[in-house]
């Protein structure tokens, strides 16, 4: 099942009707040839923008970085908390946080906005969740744990636009895994969860016009 499901995920056509965070990925970095990817985990989306030529990975979690390493998704790698962070004004193209803000008190969250946006020279891309979800230190990492809320008008109060993923909010809730892995029903609320995982997807196609409904937010500031 899972293959199948990664399978239908990386599929154009079905990623066109039902948008995923890889597919909005892709067309928003399409015209960027230089990223930083703030907290770029072990497998960033970033690896499937195949036109990227330079690309900085900032991870502080030691276990996610050697993987991502390993997997040679970037460039370069940094060791160390995104807050700690400088580089001088436009240095990238693009400046990513894919589900990162979240993890992040409000305070610090706004202060790596302000620093991200000030990196990027053509835009800022963010994905969270739909407002504030629990979360626990997943993979035994203790930056997993949620600390803030992102909502649909907080980001377009901040000069985001904002499209609708991982369809209607109200069929997900917190990952209930020890580990985030792969697993892209392990969110759904209810059960049979491969059935309502079913419903979710297809919901994606609405959601992602009405972001104010949906689960996850995938949120482009442009310069």
């Amino acid at each position: 099942m899972k293959k199948l499901i990664s399978k239908l995920y990386h599929n154009p056509v079905v990623s066109f009707i039902f948008p995923t965070v890889v597919y909005c990925l892709k067309r928003e970095l399409a015209d960027c040839e230089t990223v930083l990817d703030l907290g770029c985990g072990p497998s960033s989306p970033i690896q499937h923008c195949k036109n990227i030529r330079y690309s900085v990975g900032v991870e502080a979690y030691e276990p996610y970085l050697e993987k991502s390493k390993k997997s040679k998704i970037h460039s370069k790698y940094i060791q160390k908390k995104i807050e700690n962070l400088d580089f001088p004004a436009e240095s990238f193209d693009a400046v990513i946080l894919i589900e990162v803000l979240e993890h992040l008190s409000p305070a610090i969250g706004r202060k790596i906005i302000k620093s991200a946006n000030k990196w990027a020279k053509k835009k800022l891309v963010i994905t969270s969740p739909n407002g504030f979800v629990e979360q626990k230190a997943v993979d035994n990492n203790p930056w997993q744990k949620h600390l803030s809320g992102w909502d649909y008008k907080k980001m377009r109060s901040l000069g985001f636009k904002s499209r609708g993923l991982a369809g209607l909010n109200c069929l997900r809730q917190e990952v209930e895994n020890d580990t985030m892995g792969d697993d892209l029903m392990s969110s759904i609320r209810l059960k049979p969860r491969v059935f309502w995982f079913v419903i979710a997807s297809l919901s994606q196609s609405f959601v992602y016009w009405v972001p104010g409904l949906a689960f996850e937010l995938f949120s482009v500031k442009y310069k």
